[in-house]
C-alpha cells in the first residue's frame, strides 16, 4: 500500500498513487511492498535495482549506500509485547532519499510512522517545508526512540528478577535469565551497526543532507549511544543475576549436604550401639547393660546435637 504526502504550494496532500506525479517535495510511504509497486517507484524516481531488491527481501543489515541520484538507508528498531518484554518484534525500514523526495518502505505497521504523519498534519510549515532530509530525521528518531521503553521495561524486570533470585531461587528463573540474555544479544546486534549509519548521516557533506539537518541526525546518534550504554548495563546485570542464581543454588546445595551430614553423624553412633548391644552374649543379657544401652541411645544423639549447636554447625 502506497501513501503519499506532497507539499504543493504550501498545502500538504495525503493520498495514494495518483499523487505521485504532483510537483513538490514528497514523502512516499510504502507498507508491505510488492514487486509491482517497487518497480513503478523505481521507474519514477530512478531507484537502483539492487536497492529495490533489498527492499523486497527483509533481514538486511543497517547500512547507508550511495547511488547516483539518491541514498539508500536501512534502519531497524524493536517493539515488545506488553506481557513479555523478551517477545521482540523487529521493524526494518528502508529509506530512499533524493533531492526533493523521500521513500520509506516497511513490512509491518509502526506507530512512529503515524506519529510523524500526524505531526505533518498539525505542523506542515515546520516539517515538510524544512526538507525531506528533516522528514528522514523524524522517521529515524521515532524508530530509535521506540527502543527506550523496551530497554526500560527490560531493566525493571531484571532488577525484580535479581531480588527474586536472592529471596527464593527457582529453576524457572534460570530459563528467564537465558531468554533475557538472548534478547539483549538481538538488541545489540541491531543497534551496534546502526550507530555507524547515524554517524555517517550526522557528518557534513553527505549528498541530499543539509548542514542544518546533520545536527538533528547527531541527536539521533546520541540516542543510539545511550541505548548502547543501557544494553551494556543490561548485559552486566544479567551476568550478576546469573552469578547470584548459581551462588544461591550452590549455597542451598551446601546447606542440604551439611544437614544430611549431621543426620548421618547422629545415626552413626546409634548404629554402632544397636549393633554392639544386639550381640548374642550372655554378659549383654544382664540388666545393667540394658540401662547402659538405653542411656547411650538417647544421650549420645542429644550430646552430639548440643556440640553441633555450640560450634554453630546448625
Amino acid at each position: 500500500m502506497i501513501q503519499v504526502v506532497v507539499m504543493n504550494g504550501g498545502k500538504p496532500l495525503f493520498g495514494g498513487e495518483d499523487l505521485l506525479e504532483l510537483p513538490g517535495a514528497k514523502w512516499v510511504d510504502v507498507l508491505q511492498p510488492t514487486e509491482e509497486e517497487m518497480k513503478r517507484l523505481g521507474d519514477r524516481y530512478g531507484l537502483h535495482k539492487l536497492a529495490i531488491e533489498d527492499c523486497l527481501h527483509v533481514d538486511q543489515r543497517p547500512k547507508l549506500e550511495e547511488y547516483p541520484n539518491h541514498q539508500f538507508i536501512v534502519l531497524q528498531g524493536f517493539t515488545a509485547s506488553t506481557k513479555n518484554v523478551c517477545d521482540l518484534t523487529l521493524h526494518e525500514h528502508h529509506f530512499f532519499l533524493g533531492p526533493d523526495w523521500l521513500i520509506s518502505v516497511h513490512e509491518l505497521p509502526f506507530d512512529g510512522i503515524e506519529m510523524v504523519r500526524q505531526r505533518v498534519r498539525n505542523e506542515p510549515q515546520a516539517t515538510m517545508e524544512r526538507g525531506v532530509d528533516f522528514m528522514l530525521y523524524l522517521l529515524a528518531d521515532a524508530l530509535v526512540d521506540h527502543n527506550f521503553p523496551v530497554l526500560d521495561t527490560f531493566n525493571d524486570e531484571l532488577e525484580d528478577l535479581e531480588s527474586a533470585v536472592f529471596e527464593n531461587p527457582q529453576p524457572t528463573q534460570l530459563q528467564r535469565i537465558f531468554e533475557m540474555k538472548r534478547a539483549l544479544v538481538s538488541l545489540r546486534r541491531v543497534l551496534s551497526p546502526q550507530r555507524d549509519v547515524l554517524g555517517f548521516l550526522s557528518r557534513r557533506g553527505i549528498p541530499n543532507i543539509q548542514e542544518r539537518a546533520a545536527l538533528y541526525f547527531r541527536d539521533v546518534y546520541d540516542h543510539l549511544v545511550r541505548l548502547y550504554e543501557q544494553i551494556d548495563a543490561g548485559r552486566d546485570l544479567v551476568g550478576n543475576v546469573m552469578d547470584g542464581y548459581l551462588s544461591m543454588m550452590a549455597n542451598r546445595t551446601s546447606e542440604i549436604s551439611k544437614q544430611l551430614t549431621i543426620i548421618a553423624t547422629v545415626f552413626l553412633p546409634l548404629s554402632f550401639i544397636t549393633g554392639f548391644f544386639g550381640q548374642n552374649f550372655d554378659i549383654l543379657s544382664k540388666r545393667e547393660f540394658f540401662w547402659v544401652m538405653l542411656v547411650s541411645v538417647f544421650g549420645l544423639p542429644i550430646a552430639l546435637l548440643f556440640w553441633f549447636k555450640r560450634n554453630r554447625w546448625i
